[in-house]
């Protein structure tokens, strides 16, 4: 079995697979102190809850855009489960994409990783938006190529950033207003930040659209993409474990004899 782990700014996913089928997903907060032993503590508890046991697990592969905890993750996969771990953007590891940009040893593991999973997935060329810490749009070329994008504050960094700038404001809950004029303070907040999103969502994609010059598809991923795409037409597509099957593909691409 195949242990994936996807490790963000936020949240560090785990999730095990027999061949294509996922028997396990589990997340954790990230923590660039947390060391193997207590991921392993961590996890070895939900596993056995799936009944799965550390001596099933035979391969891992990892994208990390954290460095710091980068290093705790391999010596998990080192100590704990036996397996050199395949490890996205180093030296060997075979992605089956190019990125066509300025300085390619810069980008993202994750959007590596989203424009092989996309590519293999949907009708290319592609953006795929990646709600996180922040907020990705990469673009795919028909080819499956990484070919740049956008990066933006993500919705709850930019909330958070709200609130900590004016003490006179109220936490609010990230949802849908039924209107866009706000009558109280909460909703004025969650308009604001809910439509004005909305607006940013489809002005980039419109203009990454006009840019490129050709019809694109558009796929969301991320833990807020389900939320945004019932509010606007420009998100045909939501797949909230991109990043997971992109790491599978990398995986079989890499050990198929």
């Amino acid at each position: 079995m195949l242990l994936a782990i996807d490790a963000g700014n936020t949240n560090v996913v785990f999730a095990i697979y027999d061949g294509d089928q996922q028997r396990g997903l589990w997340r954790t907060a990230t923590d660039q102190k947390r060391t193997a032993d207590e991921y392993m503590v961590w996890l070895t508890h939900l596993m056995a809850l799936k009944a799965l046991r550390p001596a099933d697990i035979d391969s891992t592969i990892i994208a990390s855009v954290v460095p710091g905890a980068t290093f705790n993750l391999k010596r998990l996969c080192k100590d704990h489960f036996g397996c050199e771990p395949l490890v996205v953007g180093q030296p060997g590891v075979d992605l089956g994409t190019r990125a066509l940009v300025d300085r390619p040893d810069e980008v993202g593991a994750d959007r590596l990783v989203n424009t092989v999973a996309a590519a293999a997935t949907y009708r290319t060329p592609l953006i795929v938006i990646d709600f996180g810490t922040a907020t990705t749009f990469d673009v795919v070329d028909r080819d499956g190529n990484y070919r740049g994008g956008v990066i933006a504050p993500g919705l709850n960094l930019s909330l958070e950033a709200l609130q900590m700038a004016a003490s006179k404001l109220p936490r609010v809950e990230i949802q849908q207003p039924g209107h866009v004029i706000g009558t109280n303070t909460i909703e004025c907040m969650q308009s604001g930040v809910f439509w004005g999103y909305v607006g940013l969502i489809e002005g980039l994609v419109n203009r990454i659209r006009a840019e490129y010059g050709e019809p694109m598809t558009v796929v969301a991923t991320g833990g807020l993409g389900v939320l945004f795409a019932k509010a606007t037409h420009v998100i045909e597509h939501t797949d909230g474990e991109l990043t997971l099957r992109g790491l599978l593909l990398i995986h079989k691409r890499n050990t198929a004899q």
